[in-house]
């Protein structure tokens, strides 16, 4: 087993996480959470998403509107400490009106602060085109490496954390907050664990109406796995693996008697398919969000790896459901997506 079962959390801060039977009834009166993770198909990575002079509201409407159509009723997007640093108000006016399309939409959103995948040097402005083939070839950590080895220099992230849990501490639009992406990927186990904890201190000095979480990603890292559980008012996981491997995880996962949502999952030639794996998260009552919905610029079509620049499109996309002109990668996949959301 890669998780300890937890009867509490033997710390100073319990009062902070919410019990149990909170976390059930919260849980309790959502609809099955089904969505998927979004960034819209003309920014490569989150910055560009985010700062005033690329933020595409016309864009963003478009294709929340497709994802409304087949009954996608959550999305997780991700935020940037430097989006924050240059410009707060305006910053927080984006995030208000993103959060006013997406409610439009029937849409609720999790916000992800911090983000320890990709490319480890994030730098304000203009973004990098993506490379032809190459899966989120412009994706940035936030705060990066420089910043996340430097705890100096983490008073500036307090601020940027506290500042947006307080403007949108009771905001109904909002589902939960997750406060950290994969903590400890890409090389930065060794300064990752000090910052997650800062992270959950510093959500808890706001302690916003809506729960926090940190999602289990790696089955092999059992220290941050059983921090980031154990505190966190929702479990949330990653699994890009078959329906048994899930299954599995799925059941460790519940012995913490705490709701449960998949915050990534669906990656077709990994064997993690909407037809294979919907059935099993409504099953088990799970939330369900797969990583992508419209192909774009940050190329996820593509599966993780170097990529190859002569390759125009697989003929078997990676992640993403729809094409820029709103068609579907698979007209049998968006039925079938439709049939177990209802739609």
């Amino acid at each position: 087993m890669f998780l300890l079962y937890c009867t509490g959390v033997a710390n100073a801060q319990d009062s902070n996480i919410w019990s149990r039977e909170k976390a059930n009834d919260w849980y309790k009166n959502q609809p099955w959470i089904v969505g998927c993770n979004y960034i819209p198909s003309t920014a490569v990575n989150q910055l560009e998403m985010w700062q005033a002079d690329t933020f595409d509201e016309s864009v963003i409407d478009r294709e929340l509107g497709w994802a409304e159509k087949i009954g996608f009723n959550v999305i997780r997007v991700y935020l940037h400490d430097l989006a924050w640093k240059q410009d707060k108000e305006g910053f927080k006016n984006r995030i208000d009106r993103f959060l006013k399309i997406a409610s439009g939409h029937n849409i609720k959103v999790i916000f992800v602060f911090f983000d320890d995948c990709w490319n480890a040097d994030p730098k304000e402005g203009k973004q990098p085109d993506p490379v032809p083939g190459r899966h989120n070839s412009g994706w940035v950590q936030s705060p990066g490496r420089a910043t996340l080895s430097n705890p100096d220099a983490w008073k500036r992230l307090e601020k940027y954390v506290k500042d947006i849990l307080t403007r949108f501490s009771d905001d109904k639009r909002i589902l939960l907050w997750d406060l950290y992406n994969e903590p400890g990927n890409m090389g930065n186990a060794q300064y990752a664990m000090p910052l997650l904890k800062k992270a959950f201190e510093w959500a808890w000095d706001v302690r916003p109406s809506q729960p926090l979480s940190v999602g289990v990603w790696d089955v092999t890292m059992t220290e941050f796995n059983e921090f980031q559980a154990s505190h966190s008012d929702v479990i949330t996981f990653h699994n890009y693996n078959d329906t048994q491997k899930l299954k599995v995880q799925i059941e460790e996962l519940q012995k913490y008697g705490r709701p449960i949502i998949c915050t990534e999952y669906m990656a077709r030639t990994n064997g993690s398919r909407f037809e294979t794996h919907l059935p099993v998260f409504k099953k088990y009552n799970i939330g369900a969000i797969n990583w992508g919905l419209v192909s774009g610029k940050t190329n996820t079509i593509f599966p993780w790896g170097p990529g190859d620049r002569n390759v125009v499109e697989p003929q078997v996309w990676f992640h993403d459901v729809f094409r820029k002109d709103g068609t579907p990668f698979s007209e049998t996949e968006t039925k079938f997506i439709k049939e177990v959301t209802g739609r």
